[in-house]
């Protein structure tokens, strides 16, 4: 059996879970650099669900604009982790209804049978913690790619 690559997804969408620890690396890498407003953050206390509604790199795509000479791509993607109990923010200033808000990884603090914490980790000292019963994290592409508005690839001073 052979790992997935990033090329494999092709002009496909992405609809991908985490279900494990493990799994969680390859959706952190995959919304890195994704810019959202803050109006397009979701709880559902009912429901035990937390979304977001994000403008993601298309990370997978780089190589293959660059070859061919074409302009980077993102798309509009929905991050949606499940059995959440509880959710908290830092350095969010949630009455701003113009913030936007850069997301940088996703991460899986586990914890006692299963539980834990998934913290997503916001540029500027930012963070939102779930605590969850179970991971449950699935990214999910809703419409088709657009050319990025800054023609770069995203970065970060070193």
């Amino acid at each position: 059996m052979v790992d997935a690559r990033f090329e494999d997804a092709g002009e496909e969408p992405l609809y991908l879970a985490a279900l494990e620890g493990d799994d969680l690396p390859v959706i952190s890498a995959l919304v890195q650099d994704a810019v959202f407003p803050i109006t397009e953050m979701t709880w559902q206390p009912v429901k035990r669900r937390f979304a977001l509604l994000l403008n993601r790199f298309r990370w997978e795509d780089r190589a293959a604009a660059e070859k061919r000479g074409r302009a980077y791509e993102r798309v509009r993607s929905v991050l949606v982790v499940s059995d959440v109990l509880k959710v908290s923010t830092q350095g969010i200033d949630r009455g701003d209804k113009d913030m936007v808000l850069s997301l940088l990884s996703v991460t899986f603090e586990p914890g006692a049978d299963g539980t834990g914490r998934v913290v997503l980790t916001l540029a500027g000292d930012g963070a939102i913690a779930l605590e969850v019963e179970a991971l449950d994290v699935t990214l999910k592409d809703v419409t088709r790619p657009y050319a990025a508005p800054s023609h770069h690839v995203p970065g970060h001073p070193e």
